[in-house]
């Protein structure tokens, strides 16, 4: 395994399956090993010899943060150092303090003005009619008026936490990611356990978009310096996670080509001055045949090494752009590629999805799939036992908490 000498080093905040697919991209790409910073080191990116890992208590703090990665930033004096988060918290504090954090990090990512417009739901659905695009029927519900809410559509509906990173923070028996209500008992019963925990803020409430797992779409964009769309790349989730802590995240995911759409999120984000990495999360509804939007998350997604195993490497696309100054042209991705985090054996067992289980098998006759954590030029004894346990795990999870009720989101 050879380790080349690269001008820049990536700084990789998260230490999750996310951050190892980034890591190993840029092993792919380059030969170097990011540096990879987390609170705690997650089974993902342990035993590898493609990054080097250090452990900041509360780094996803504003208190600790700034100060951390100055101290981060001065054990490389030599090197030009891309700073890159694997998850929201981390891209918040990053976009938050980019004019503090500039003096030692190139930081791809937008200012805090856009952010706010992006992230703060009123705006975000301003920006959606603004652009044409489509979204589920959406309300809130805080802690003051829970009691006496009643949802504006009909049930089922779903449940989900406006800020994340509070909803993650407090605990309560039966806590999920998001919640699917079928009737007013069971919402009242969410809304009340939520509200006796820690978590006081506001939570989102939206129609559910009927079917399975595989009416989920998603698509990663990389916007370049210049401000222009390099790379796009939509995913056909066939399957998502359905273990509470795992719900909305996907577990396997198909490469698919849409032009229209991804014609309509090239203007959005190159109208708006966005740069850096996009990824976006959205429906098909058979009922009028549409896309509707969930959310724009200001990085590449945690399953975004679908992307690269696709043969568009995506961490190739930011150093490149910022670190190397290499010149991009547009490309829509249009490969097709099966990647996934579970068994064979779980997917073909709890896909619904009959068309797409047929393509994943005959892109697995064609070696055309990748599970990202998997990686055989970073195998050793030690991290082959612990992924092997974790992707086993994935049967007993399965078996526990699959529904087909098309409840996934």
């Amino acid at each position: 395994m050879v380790v080349k000498e690269q001008p820049f080093l990536p700084i990789l905040l998260g230490s999750d399956m996310n951050a190892y697919g980034m890591a190993r991209a840029f092993y792919e790409a380059y030969g170097l090993k990011p540096l990879v910073l987390g609170r705690s080191h997650l089974t993902a990116t342990q035993d590898s010899r493609i990054l080097n890992f250090q452990q900041i208590d509360e780094l996803n703090t504003q208190a600790v943060f700034v100060g951390a990665m100055e101290k981060v930033a001065a054990q490389f004096p030599n090197k030009e150092l891309l700073l890159l988060a694997c998850g929201d918290d981390y891209a918040k504090l990053i976009i938050k303090n980019k004019p503090a954090l500039q003096q030692w990090f190139t930081v791809p990512y937008i200012d805090e003005s856009l952010m706010d417009e992006i992230l703060l739901k009123e705006n975000f659905y301003k920006m959606c009619e603004k652009y044409q695009f489509k979204y589920p029927g959406t309300t809130t519900v805080t802690a003051q008026d829970y009691e006496t809410f009643t949802p504006p559509f009909e049930y089922p509906i779903i449940i989900k936490a406006s800020n994340s990173v509070e909803y993650w923070a407090c605990s309560f028996p039966g806590k999920k990611k998001v919640f699917v209500a079928h009737d007013e008992a069971e919402k009242t019963a969410i809304l009340k356990a939520i509200y006796s925990s820690t978590y006081q803020d506001t939570m989102i409430v939206q129609e559910f978009i009927p079917g399975d797992d595989s009416y989920m779409r998603v698509l990663n964009a990389y916007v370049g310096k210049d401000g222009k769309v390099k790379l796009m790349c939509l995913g056909n989730p066939i399957l998502e996670e359905h273990s509470p802590e795992g719900i909305g995240s996907y577990a396997a995911i198909v490469t698919t080509y849409d032009k229209e759409l991804m014609d309509q999120v090239r203007f959005f984000l190159e109208d708006i001055g966005y740069t850096g990495f996009a990824n976006f999360d959205m429906k098909y509804d058979v009922r009028d045949k549409q896309y509707k939007l969930f959310e724009i998350n200001l990085r590449n997604g945690r399953s975004s090494y679908y992307v690269t195993a696709a043969g568009y490497n995506l961490m190739k696309y930011v150093a490149d752009d910022h670190m190397l100054d290499i010149k991009q042209n547009l490309t829509y991705a249009d490969n097709e590629h099966l990647w996934m985090i579970i068994p064979k054996g779980v997917l073909f067992k709890y896909a619904s999805n009959e068309k797409l289980k047929l393509k994943a098998k005959s892109l697995i006759r064609e070696g055309k799939y990748t599970n990202s954590l998997f990686f055989k030029q970073d195998m050793n004894m030690k991290r082959w036992a612990k992924l092997t346990l974790n992707s086993l795990n994935y049967y007993r999870k399965y078996k526990k908490y699959f529904n087909n009720k098309g409840l996934s989101e």
